[in-house]
C-alpha cells in the first residue's frame, strides 16, 4: 500500500503536467485562451491519475507504470518541440 501511495504522491502531478502540457500546447488556437480551462482541468486530472494508481497489483508496478507513463509524456513533449510542431512562448 504505501508503494502505491508513494507513486501516486511523487509521480501524479508530473504526469497530469505533462499531458496538460502536450494537450494545451497541441491544441488550435491562442495560447493565451486555451491555457486557462486546461489548468484548471489539471487538478480533477490529477485525482484521477492517484486514484487509478491503486488499480495497480503491487507497488513495483505502479512506479512502473506511473514512472514510464510521466517519462513518455516528457518525451513526447520534448520530442514534438524539437520537430517544430508546438511551440513553447516565453
Amino acid at each position: 500500500m504505501w508503494g502505491k501511495s508513494l507513486a501516486a504522491a511523487l509521480l501524479g502531478l508530473p504526469l497530469t503536467a505533462a499531458v496538460i502540457g502536450l494537450v494545451t500546447l497541441s491544441w488550435p488556437g491562442r495560447l493565451e485562451v486555451i491555457t486557462l480551462p486546461w489548468l484548471l482541468m489539471a487538478f480533477p486530472m490529477w485525482i484521477v491519475v492517484m486514484a487509478t494508481v491503486f488499480a495497480a497489483r503491487s507497488g513495483l508496478r505502479a512506479w512502473a507504470w506511473m514512472g514510464g507513463l510521466t517519462a513518455l509524456g516528457y518525451a513526447l513533449l520534448h520530442g514534438l518541440k524539437l520537430l517544430g510542431w508546438i511551440q513553447v512562448v516565453a
